[in-house]
């Protein structure tokens, strides 16, 4: 049997299981707010052209507009003024698109800390226990705020002073981007960073460091929970727009059940 077959069976008998980790996309889904005087992107919004109608007897279709960073979405290093004139989203190879992912779970410390951070003392600690990072595969961060996506309040979780969600500290991500195997990060929050990197050293330091080393970025990620801490090969397919610096993406996962369904 060969590779392909294998895996066509496996997912067959339920050996193999597919995850979605992808945000439905639709007008409540939560978007990034920065402050003026910043750009805004756009909510998504879908415009009906026809409906079995006078406009279109036998088919439905529509028009919808949204930015590239709207919702699930691919972060491609061309998005950050370290990577000026880096890959555009069209320009990443197919083979960055899948890979094998690790999954760190700090659910826990992000439920006590709303701003706490990813160190690289704790992926040592989790590597101690669950192996290396993969090669050439995605550090995939869960700390539960998937659970906030219904909210764009809660989601952003912000006050007075800023946006409080969980991140990345400055060292940890330079780390990541220069030391780690990995070819990306995958996060539930709205970006990659944490609410409060606007105030780090540099500011963004994941969008910093990792887009600035040919790395890329995963947002709004839902079902990690449904994933091993090691063992999961991951999907991303972003849209190939040309020139872009990212794109709304659907995100899946291949997870090994033993015994099948």
């Amino acid at each position: 049997m060969t590779g392909l077959s294998s895996l066509l069976s496996s997912l067959a008998d339920g050996s193999v299981e597919v995850i979605d980790l992808t945000a439905p996309l639709q007008s409540s889904t939560p978007i990034l707010m920065l402050p003026e005087p910043f750009g805004q992107t756009w909510p998504f919004e879908l415009e009906e052209i026809s409906r079995y109608d006078e406009r279109g007897p036998g088919w439905y279709w529509n028009n919808f507009r949204t930015g590239e960073h709207t919702g699930t979405h691919f972060d491609a290093p061309v998005h950050w003024a370290t990577s000026h004139g880096g890959e555009d989203v069209s320009q990443v190879a197919p083979s960055r698109l899948v890979g094998p992912a690790a999954v760190l779970d700090f659910v826990e410390q992000a439920a006590h800390d709303p701003d706490f951070l990813l160190e690289i003392d704790h992926i040592t600690a989790w590597q101690d226990e669950h192996g290396p990072l993969p090669d050439g595969g995605w550090l995939l961060y869960r700390t539960g705020w998937d659970a906030r996506s219904h909210s764009q309040e809660e989601f952003l979780n912000a006050n007075e002073t800023g946006p409080h969600t969980p991140g990345i500290s400055v060292e940890c991500a330079r780390w990541l981007a220069e030391e780690a195997p990995i070819v990306g990060v995958g996060v539930e929050t709205v970006g990659t960073d944490a609410g409060s990197a606007h105030s780090f050293e540099p500011a963004f330091p994941c969008h910093s460091f990792l887009l600035g080393a040919g790395k890329y970025g995963l947002t709004q990620l839902r079902n990690l929970a449904q994933l091993p801490a090691q063992g999961a090969v991951l999907i991303a397919a972003p849209l190939p727009i040309v020139g872009g610096s990212g794109s709304p993406a659907r995100v899946l996962a291949f997870v090994e059940r033993p015994g099948g369904a």
